[in-house]
């Protein structure tokens, strides 16, 4: 009779709260829930920036409280999620959590004698530490699974110390990893690349998407009041959503739609940084162009996917990472998308989307195209892009690739 295999999954703040790496462990504890054959243990944080609420989360039965009758654990999808304690120690908060994490799971499988688990991380960020960790997973019979995410150390957020970190940081864990997952083909040829002497194991599973989502109740009339207080009208505004950081190539994309001839308004959802604002007001100018409105962030799912919904158009200016998440939810669920010509978007989007460089030009030319186009046009891109979601993005489909990989495991050591 086949064992159960424990995947014990580090580096996510929360469930289904803040951002991708959230989402993910969300959808793919929900897809696995009840499969006897999988046990997922989620680390959460307990405190400080993107902790856990498990409030949030609908279906929770908590587990374990400590003395001050604080949740530290409970169940979630049938997964059993825990939470650590961090201190307030600025950025290296993120570091003390995963290793803290990593060595509460160690504990876990020694009291509870775990055969053979998964440790399976996401992104890079311990690779001082990986080494003695990884000899003790080694020790109880456990595989190190890594997910490196996209180039953390081109981020331009960062000082070219931290750079520096993540570069050797990454190369540490990869070093170390017994498979890297890359939710990117063109992350997974930058490991082979970069790393060939290591000979890394290396496999390909994107990141998923949702297709069919019912309506959330009230979204109909949030949204109403949304294009009202930013006076916007269904179908006549073209759409950005993302962090406000430089890499998403904010500037290109402001100055092109300003260059362009479009009288449709650019809705930018997105976090405001005042440094980057004023840098860019004060090389374009933008607050001159009515046109140009940033609406502030959205938090509310339900609200958003109306907003992408009934976007003339999605305007995508990522270009350091994998598969990126909001790209996949604009492919889902907006008709038109016009994105930077770079190899993580185009093994995306395929045919399925249209395309624009850096050039001067090239945007606004694109914009003036996708301004022409017919409804029919319009829906016939937006079939194509649901369609290309359908087939390689679901998330049932991203979870039968992890259901294999993780019983291939399982499979080896028996």
């Amino acid at each position: 009779m086949s064992q159960t295999q424990h995947v014990f999954i580090i580096g996510s703040k929360s469930i289904g709260q803040y951002g991708g790496y959230e989402t993910f462990v969300d959808k793919l504890t929900e897809q696995h829930a009840g499969d006897s054959a999988l046990q997922y243990h989620v680390a959460c944080k307990a405190n400080g920036e993107g902790c856990m609420d498990e409030a949030r989360l609908q279906g929770v039965r908590v587990t374990g409280k400590n003395k001050d009758g604080e949740v530290t654990e409970f169940i979630y999808h049938g997964a059993r999620a825990f939470k650590i304690k961090v201190p307030n120690i600025g950025p290296a908060v993120a570091i003390y959590y995963d290793v803290a994490a990593v060595r509460a799971c160690l504990r876990y499988c020694r009291a509870h004698q775990i055969p053979h688990p998964i440790f399976y991380i996401l992104t890079c960020r311990i690779g001082p530490f990986i080494a003695g960790l990884k000899r003790q997973i080694a020790a109880l019979g456990g595989a190190l699974y890594l997910n490196p995410d996209g180039h953390e150390w081109m981020r331009s957020k960062w000082s070219p110390a931290v750079r520096r970190y993540w570069k050797y940081s990454e190369k540490a864990m990869v070093r170390q990893a017994d498979c890297v997952v890359c939710d990117s083909r063109n992350i997974e040829k930058y490991i082979q690349r970069e790393y060939a002497a290591m000979q890394p194991r290396t496999c390909f599973i994107a990141y998923g998407a949702d297709l069919d989502v019912a309506t959330a109740e009230g979204a109909d009339e949030k949204y109403a009041r949304w294009l009202s207080e930013h006076d916007l009208e269904a179908g006549e505004y073209y759409l950005v959503v993302g962090r406000f950081v430089p890499e998403n190539n904010f500037a290109t994309m402001i100055r092109e739609y300003m260059a362009s001839r479009t009288t449709r308004p650019l809705a930018l959802v997105t976090n405001l940084n005042g440094k980057f604002s004023d840098e860019l007001e004060q090389q374009l100018g933008f607050s001159k162009d009515g046109r140009i409105r940033f609406v502030g962030t959205v938090y509310d799912a339900a609200l958003l996917r109306r907003i992408r919904e009934n976007a003339r158009g999605y305007l995508h200016g990522h270009e350091v990472g994998g598969t990126n998440p909001s790209l996949l939810e604009a492919l889902s669920c907006t008709r038109v998308n016009l994105l930077l010509d770079v190899g993580f978007n185009r093994e995306v989007g395929l045919d399925a989307a249209l395309y624009w460089t850096k050039e001067p030009g090239s945007l606004a030319a694109l914009i003036q195209r996708a301004d022409e186009l017919s409804d029919d046009e319009c829906e016939a891109m937006g079939q194509q892009a649901r369609d290309r979601i359908r087939q390689a993005y679901s998330w049932p489909y991203i979870a039968v690739q992890y259901r294999e990989l993780w019983l291939e495991q399982e499979n080896a050591v028996r």
